[in-house]
């Protein structure tokens, strides 16, 4: 069923996955920093995310939103994320919370659990003979100040379900690229999620019932270091790609 959906940090990579799946399926407005360089599906406000006043009107009659928008760089110093990532995103929710919004998908990322990469569990954690996964229940790990941050924006969906009952769905997202994963880097291939298995997976946040989850955001590789179980389970997520196919 077509949902009201607000999408914001549009413009960016994931946003762009998302709609080069789902494009005619739901009824979209978006948000973004920069104005639109191409045609969108729908109504583009060109607004900072920090920016009270605009994410309300923004918000209004909106059924689910996709947060994407953030400072996307690894190396982001901490005043960027603070304002951008963590601001942002309290942001969003405090007007989704005042709008009657039902759902919020957070893009996360396998930043917030990077620590876990230590020198002791590479290489093998990325082969296939490794049983070593992430499944979302453990504590986050980050392994930078952009981590930080997004693991400070599941803690804000945490309190915001709790407080007032609004669905949220946290994706930590691993190596998205378009076309196929990177050939000769083992990792890449381990967290890979394709375009068409980025769109379907925030598709099903869109659609599915659910009340607060911490999900990987990554195709059906046979190398994989990141569970998908609770994704298929709670979300009805069924990737199409394995960067095996590619290898």
């Amino acid at each position: 069923m077509a949902q009201s959906v607000l999408l914001t940090g549009a413009a960016g990579r994931v946003g762009d996955a998302i709609l080069g799946g789902l494009a005619h399926e739901h009824e979209w407005r978006f948000l973004d920093l920069d104005p639109p360089t191409e045609e969108y599906p729908g109504e583009f406000v060109v607004a900072d995310v920090t920016d009270e006043s605009a994410v309300r009107d923004a918000m209004d009659g909106i059924d689910v939103v996709i947060h994407l928008a953030g400072d996307p760089r690894p190396e982001a110093p901490w005043d960027s994320v603070l304002t951008n990532n963590i601001d942002g995103t309290q942001t969003i929710y405090e007007a989704a919370v005042d709008a009657g919004v039902e759902k919020v998908a957070f893009a996360s990322s396998n930043h917030a659990v990077g620590a876990f990469e230590t020198d002791e569990r590479t290489p093998d954690m990325y082969r296939t003979h490794d049983e070593f996964r992430l499944d979302g229940t453990e504590l986050p790990r980050p392994g930078n100040l952009y981590g930080v941050s997004k693991a400070a924006g599941e803690t804000l969906g945490r309190y915001y379900h709790d407080e007032y009952g609004i669905s949220v769905a946290n994706v930590r997202i691993g190596n998205l690229t378009k076309g196929h994963p990177p050939i000769d880097y083992e990792r890449g291939q381990a967290m890979w999620l394709s375009y068409r298995d980025c769109a379907h997976l925030f598709d099903r946040c869109i659609e599915a019932d659910y009340e607060y989850e911490i999900v990987y955001g990554i195709s059906d590789n046979d190398r994989k270091y990141y569970s998908i179980e609770r994704a298929r389970e709670v979300l009805g997520y069924e990737p199409q790609d394995n960067s095996a196919d590619h290898a």
